[in-house]
């Protein structure tokens, strides 16, 4: 496992020891963990974008543009789902916690799983 940029929706100002947003299009700012073999190397967060015109693919260029390779989100829709997909960015699904340490830790030991098509939510109300 070389060098991977995970993105975590996050509240307020994020980092390690932040909370998570429940749904990614509209969220404070991107938590970035950056892992090397594994090992946290470097942490560090992007505020979001509005996005009203362009909607929920607005984040999907913020995040291919800041070189992500994984998402963890609670929440997302199927049109940014399938943007993320498009640009190589794997979307994992964790709904269960809120505290940002213990959902990369699971992640860095392959505990998420990659989201499923029937996981998405319907968008536009959160």
């Amino acid at each position: 496992m070389a060098r991977v940029r995970i993105a975590i929706p996050s509240e307020g100002e994020g980092g390690l020891d932040g909370m998570r947003s429940g749904h990614f299009g509209h969220c404070d700012v991107f938590t970035f963990v950056d892992l090397e073999d594994g090992v946290i190397k470097e942490v560090s967060t992007i505020p979001n974008v509005e996005h009203t015109q362009g909607g929920c693919m607005v984040p999907v260029s913020l995040l291919a543009q800041h070189k992500v390779n994984a998402l963890v989100v609670g929440g997302i829709g199927m049109r940014p789902l399938m943007g993320f997909r498009q640009v190589g960015i794997t979307v994992f699904h964790e709904d269960q916690r809120a505290a940002i340490r213990p959902v990369v830790e699971d992640l860095i030991a392959g505990k998420l799983m990659v989201i499923e098509d029937n996981q998405v939510c319907g968008g536009g109300n959160r």
